[in-house]
């Protein structure tokens, strides 16, 4: 059986306060797009895993499709399994693309061997692999609030608009993202929920990532990068999670041919939904 994990983009993000356990509390809209992964399980004899394309160091020890076939074996009596997984989705770029992988891990083996496990608990397990990754098991934009793990459907649609995702290959941790973060004097005059209300032609001013703050502080390259972006001819551009990532969404489909290096992962296609 194949499935195809996609990536996400967060429509604003804002760090609302620090939680007595530590995490902070925020509010995002997480937006579906399909910029996707390759996964593959077959069954086997015995279990293994294998792993091409884009591979981050260690990522083949300590990957989201191995801990959600590990959390069902425990509660279920699942056979061995060969898994094979391309990355196309670049990791640590602010896109979910581990966190999707291990949530489209846990559907597949679900379907696979007719668990029967509903929407609810597939839920439950996918925030035990993560706090992205219970986003994926519905897939459908949703506003994040809390650690980013309480999840409620959001009525926006980017449908026919053209994205334009730039990955300078730069590792921007949610760590980094914190560190320096002055939240006692970031300003919430507006939800985001309120502001994706209004036309996109209005987010550039008021639709925040608050991480940028800190971020483009340490990498200069990505303020150039979102600038650039918006001279293209984006209605809207952003920074997507803790970064590194840059999108742009476009009324139509622009020309990226010699525009960035050739060592940045980019992509772009026409939403559809």
């Amino acid at each position: 059986m194949i499935v195809f994990p996609n990536a996400k983009i967060n429509l604003g993000l804002q760090i609302l306060s620090k939680r007595a356990d530590g995490y902070h509390n925020i509010a995002s809209c997480l937006y579906p797009i399909p910029w996707s992964d390759i996964l593959e399980v077959l069954p086997s004899d015995s279990f293994s895993f294998s792993l091409t394309g884009l591979i981050p160091e260690g990522e083949k020890n300590n990957n989201s499709c191995v801990k959600a076939y590990e959390i069902l074996k425990k509660d279920y009596n699942l056979p061995p399994i060969q898994i094979h997984l391309h990355k196309v989705i670049p990791t640590g770029a602010g896109l979910g693309g581990g966190s999707a992988d291990g949530a489209f891990m846990l559907k597949l083996l679900n379907d696979l061997f007719t668990l029967k496990i509903n929407e609810s608990m597939l839920i439950n397990y996918a925030s035990r692999l993560g706090s992205d990754c219970a986003f994926f098991i519905r897939n459908k934009p949703a506003l994040g609030t809390g650690k980013g793990d309480e999840l409620d459907e959001i009525p926006i649609s980017l449908k026919h608009k053209w994205i334009l995702i730039i990955y300078p290959a730069i590792h921007s941790s949610t760590k980094e993202a914190y560190d320096g973060l002055d939240i006692q004097h970031l300003k919430k005059e507006i939800s985001i929920t309120e502001i994706l209300e209004l036309p996109i032609t209005e987010w550039k001013t008021i639709l925040k990532n608050d991480f940028e703050q800190t971020i483009f502080i340490k990498y200069p390259l990505l303020t150039d990068l979102k600038n650039k972006l918006y001279e293209m001819g984006a209605r809207y551009a952003s920074m997507s999670g803790s970064g590194s990532t840059i999108y742009g969404i476009f009324d139509k489909e622009i020309t990226i041919k010699n525009n960035f290096p050739k060592d940045y992962h980019i992509w772009s296609e026409k939403l559809n939904y």
